[in-house]
């Protein structure tokens, strides 16, 4: 049976904001206008952190980006490569000819104005361009997409993420900023004062977002969405350890997700992390965060 042939978007993706949007959308475009499959390829390391031998900080988990390109954007196939020293010292003729030609079987390629890859990010737009004219198969080069004159970019996004600025984050995503995980057990003291939470451990490798407490939504394992207060810190009231932890307290929810995968969406930073004189207060303002998630978001 002959494979079907592909539209591709070429990019690494973090944080799947507006500027990528603008690429997956030319792919859906194209797709359609070839009957060809919608894809993207993209890599499970960020490429400069093998080339400098540190890790890059990442706005999402590879699945959750994934997934992003999926549900956002309607990309169908996402070829997640391993990036390491082999595909960092491959010329880039050879990455077109023999990945995206002889193995996925692109038809066209599209790719952002700032897109380098091969050995020594020989690779780029122009030579992407001449090289597909030649191999008689198609390929767009996005421009660059701003916002208030400011470049969407993945740095700049990690940047607000870390200083709490979630709203703004929210605006040069596209869409809220997703973090899904396992629940695990906590110690409970959340549910001894009736605010029972949904405890995850951030992934290693992601940015660390500001501490303190967000408007969320949570979407439950069979799909609903729900409002949540969603700490994300050390617990300095109750907690005399350093472990980070996120803790969405689930709105007008009573369930048991233990064990079970939830999907949290951040859309803005209510207050910094800080020290209660007690329980009592603590509860109080939780209390109080919660309303204004409700007022925040539900007119959403």
């Amino acid at each position: 049976m002959e494979q079907k042939q592909k539209v591709i978007a070429l990019g690494f993706f973090d944080g799947v904001h507006q500027g990528h949007g603008a690429l997956l959308r030319r792919v859906t475009e194209r797709a359609k206008e070839r009957n060809a499959i919608p894809a993207a390829v993209t890599f499970d390391a960020h490429p400069m952190s093998v080339i400098l031998g540190r890790p890059v900080p990442l706005i999402n988990t590879i699945r959750d980006r994934a997934e992003l390109m999926r549900r956002c954007y309607g990309i169908q196939d996402v070829e997640i490569v391993h990036f390491d020293e082999g595909m960092m010292r491959q010329p880039w003729r050879a990455f077109v000819t023999e990945y995206l030609i002889g193995q996925q079987n692109a038809c066209h390629v599209v790719c952002g104005h700032d897109f380098h890859f091969g050995y020594r990010g020989e690779g780029n737009p122009q030579r992407l361009k001449q090289a597909c004219t030649e191999l008689g198969i198609g390929c767009d080069v996005i421009d660059k997409v701003e916002r208030e004159g400011i470049t969407v970019s993945s740095t700049y996004i990690r940047n607000l993420l870390a200083q709490g600025e979630m709203a703004r984050a929210v605006a040069y995503l596209g869409h809220p900023h997703v973090l899904t995980g396992t629940v695990v057990h906590g110690k409970g003291l959340g549910r001894s004062i009736g605010i029972p939470t949904a405890n995850l451990v951030p992934p290693e490798g992601l940015v660390p977002l500001a501490r303190g407490v967000y408007a969320a939504k949570v979407i439950l394992p069979d799909g609903q969405a729900r409002l949540a207060v969603t700490n994300v810190g050390i617990r300095p009231t109750v907690n005399d350890g350093d472990q980070v932890t996120v803790e969405p307290w689930i709105l007008d929810y009573d369930g048991d997700l233990y064990g079970q995968e939830i999907r949290l969406e951040f859309y803005h930073f209510l207050r910094r992390e800080r020290k209660f004189s007690g329980i009592a207060d603590l509860k109080t303002e939780i209390q109080r965060n919660a309303a204004e998630t409700r007022r925040l978001l539900c007119i959403e």
